[in-house]
């Protein structure tokens, strides 16, 4: 099989979805049997179906057969980043969810490479988690917020965290995150359609203009959802660096940042893919999916279809870009 890495994969543990079923959901979860499929539904109104590939290896591993994919890294479903939850509470379910996904890659036979999920609404005990999954579990990063709530990842108190990550010299996926409406985005889905990706752009400007990036030049960002707005809109903050004293805390103007991130693949049409290619060159471009939610996007070469890229930028998206960043050491 051809090496594919899926960087944009989650899953849901099985704890997690047995406490639901039980009545005792952590904040709150139940599940709802609907049409012959369990459903997770959270408090805050937010449903989905949870198929066994969300906790089940067998599964996971065979639906990767069934599209071609050789790896995949597994990050927990964003609905369950828990950081609006109290911070001691967090802990104990990040602990419990990273074993999990440690175990999960362990029974993989090598195609299931785990990240961390972090209670980031207590950064101390964030550090100590990220530090525990890469040192004693054998993690590859974290899978995080584009923001903690209402605190922006450029905070002065979720900083250690990503100056932790840096020293650590593992990789964050910044992955946006929602169980209820978003205000203006209640209708048509927009909540994920629009909010989704303008999340993902607020966390990745701010940590350009704050000077974040210039401070911690070591760390490793990766964009979900093709970056967002960021590569689209990019000469407009140029703009505003150039005319707007408030937006001077870089260095650099915006636009030379763009390769301080990795993307994934995520765009649904050739057109963006091949722009993002353009703007921050193909070696930043990561394969993903979003498996196995119902916005999940197909196989790499369904993806680059139409986007006229070369077998080179191909192979390098499909996986040794993955490969290089996370240190997976596989094969072409």
């Amino acid at each position: 099989m051809r090496l594919t890495v899926d960087v944009h994969t989650h899953v849901v543990p099985a704890q997690v979805i047995a406490d639901a079923r039980r009545g005792a959901g952590f904040d709150g979860l139940t599940i709802d049997h609907q049409g012959g499929q369990d459903w997770l539904v959270h408090r805050q109104g937010f449903r989905y179906p949870v198929p066994a590939a969300y906790f089940d290896v067998a599964a996971r591993l065979q639906s990767m057969d069934e599209r071609g994919i050789s790896h995949a890294l597994i990050s927990i479903a964003p609905t369950l980043f828990m950081y609006w939850a109290p911070g001691a509470e967090a802990v104990e379910f990040c602990r419990a969810a990273n074993d999990f996904l440690a175990a999960m890659a362990a029974g993989s036979g090598g195609r299931l490479i785990a990240l961390a999920t972090l209670p980031m609404q207590a950064p101390a005990a964030a550090v100590a988690e990220l530090t525990r999954a890469v040192t004693s579990l054998g993690m590859r990063g974290a899978e995080i917020g584009p923001d903690v709530g209402d605190t922006p990842l450029d905070d002065p108190a979720v900083r250690p965290v990503l100056a932790a990550a840096a020293g650590l010299g593992v990789p964050l996926i910044l992955h946006p995150y929602y169980v209820g409406q978003r205000p203006g985005l209640a209708d048509f889905y927009l909540t994920n359609l629009v909010g989704n990706p303008l999340a993902t752009t607020v966390g990745a400007a701010r940590l350009i203009f704050s000077g974040l990036l210039d401070e911690l030049p070591g760390l490793r960002l990766v964009l979900m959802h093709g970056g967002g707005y960021l590569p689209y809109q990019i000469g407009r903050l140029d703009h505003g660096y150039q005319v707007r004293p408030e937006s001077r805390g870089c260095l650099r103007p915006p636009s030379q940042y763009l390769r301080r991130f990795w993307y994934d693949s995520v765009t649904h049409a050739p057109a963006p893919l091949a722009f993002l290619v353009s703007m921050a060159g193909a070696d930043r471009v990561l394969f993903g999916t979003d498996f196995p939610f119902d916005m999940a996007a197909g196989p790499v070469r369904e993806q680059a279809a139409g986007a006229g890229l070369g077998e080179a930028d191909l192979a390098g998206i499909a996986g040794r870009n993955a490969s290089r960043l996370f240190g997976l050491g596989l094969p072409a």
